[in-house]
């Protein structure tokens, strides 16, 4: 398997048993996305679909997801986003960031189950490690 730059899309009722390297399935049905892990390692990367977790945007003659695919428990930790069926490699995360991620998502999905605004919920940010005071003098500002 090699590293995928592009995937195509395809719209089914059911994704497949046998994934085809280069190709993303869409089922909106069942509200998820599937496709093998952009770097090559063979893996399976689900997408539900929903609003605390993944969305598909289709523009007509591609796709997109939103947010990033972060692939923490696989060994390749591979992060992409899939814009406009392109992937857009992304730095790797350290495990600090990475748990900080997690605990976002855990928050957000609490939030939304609790009928309260998911935008309430602070977004990991990407930081340079130079700027990293910066940043969250920044942050902090916004959120005062």
């Amino acid at each position: 398997m090699t590293r995928q730059e592009r995937l195509r899309h395809e719209f089914v009722e059911f994704i497949p048993e046998q994934l085809e390297e280069g190709a993303i399935y869409i089922s909106l049905p069942h509200a998820t996305a599937m496709h093998l892990c952009a770097c090559g390692c063979g893996r399976e990367v689900p997408t539900p679909l929903s609003p605390t977790d993944w969305q598909v945007i289709f523009d007509g003659e591609t796709v997109s997801l939103k947010p990033s695919i972060g692939n923490w428990s696989f060994p390749c930790q591979s992060h992409y986003w899939i814009d406009r069926g392109r992937i857009r490699w992304a730095p790797k995360w350290s495990r600090e960031k990475i748990e900080a991620g997690r605990a976002r998502d855990r928050r957000t999905k609490e939030l939304w189950a609790a009928g309260q605004q998911i935008e309430q919920v602070e977004p990991v940010v990407e930081e340079a490690s130079s700027d990293k005071g910066f940043l969250r003098r920044l942050l902090q500002k916004l959120r005062d």
